[in-house]
């Protein structure tokens, strides 16, 4: 690479965003960690500094479009144009459908659907005017449909057509987008999903380990390593794809 890339990863405080915004990190790529809560994101950010990297934290709410141009500004500004977004940030407000309330669906089309919209719209600029960029989007399994998560799977469904149509349009600006949906990570969000089926996390994970091909649950850098293939110079042929990375086949 003749300059460093600037690489955006959002949600990037803890699990798959943290491991892949270090990951992206040791691939030479300059990197922003965003978070809602700025202070969450220094354990990154500290992480990236000690291996010699670059990295910023900077506080936003994806779902906030002065939030998002304001952060992605700042990104320009300090590190340098932005051409590596991985629109990860993710909430989830799990319940059946018949107690789901409006305000769970909409937290969760407003962080996964909003969110990865603003942040690829303020950060698309930057790449088309480069003639260069990767965008990843988390999807995830559960938008074959997950009992409990009908927001949750509509929103990593409908990302996929968000990712697909991306494609479409930005390719000629060198641009890709691309999908990965992930099977069963050990993160804090399954961790939570344990919880509120009542079951402990070790047996959750040991239940989940034995229905998946590879005997094992996925961890953050697992995911990681898709990303950052799909974020590399080599990639620039690969777009508009959704890649499992479930250890077995879903569909």
């Amino acid at each position: 690479m003749s300059t460093q890339r600037v690489a955006v990863v959002t949600g990037a405080a803890r699990g798959i965003g943290a491991a892949t915004a270090l990951r992206l990190a040791r691939d030479g790529n300059a990197v922003a960690v965003l978070d809602l809560d700025e202070a969450s994101c220094a354990g990154t950010v500290e992480a990236i500094t000690a291996e010699g990297g670059r990295a910023i934290a900077v506080g936003v709410d994806v779902s906030k479009a002065d939030q998002v141009e304001a952060a992605v500004a700042r990104v320009a500004d300090e590190l340098g144009a932005p051409t590596i977004l991985v629109n990860n940030a993710g909430i989830i407000r799990d319940n059946l459908i018949f107690r789901m309330t409006e305000d769970d669906w909409d937290a969760v089309m407003g962080v996964h659907l909003r969110g990865s919209f603003l942040m690829t719209r303020a950060v698309q600029a930057h790449m088309s005017a480069e003639k260069y960029g990767r965008i990843v989007n988390l999807s995830s399994s559960s938008a074959l449909g997950n009992r409990g998560q009908a927001n949750y799977s509509a929103a990593k469904a409908g990302l996929q057509g968000f990712t697909k149509t991306l494609a479409i349009e930005l390719g000629r600006f060198g641009v890709t987008a691309n999908a990965v949906a992930p099977g069963f990570i050990q993160t804090d969000m399954t961790a939570a999903t344990a919880e509120r089926i009542g079951v402990s996390f070790e047996d959750f994970i040991k239940h989940s380990a034995a229905q998946i091909p590879v005997q094992r649950v996925g961890q953050p850098e697992d995911i990681a390593a898709t990303i950052s293939f799909l974020c590399s110079e080599e990639a620039g042929f690969v777009s508009g794809q959704v890649i499992y990375v479930a250890g077995g086949p879903l569909d």
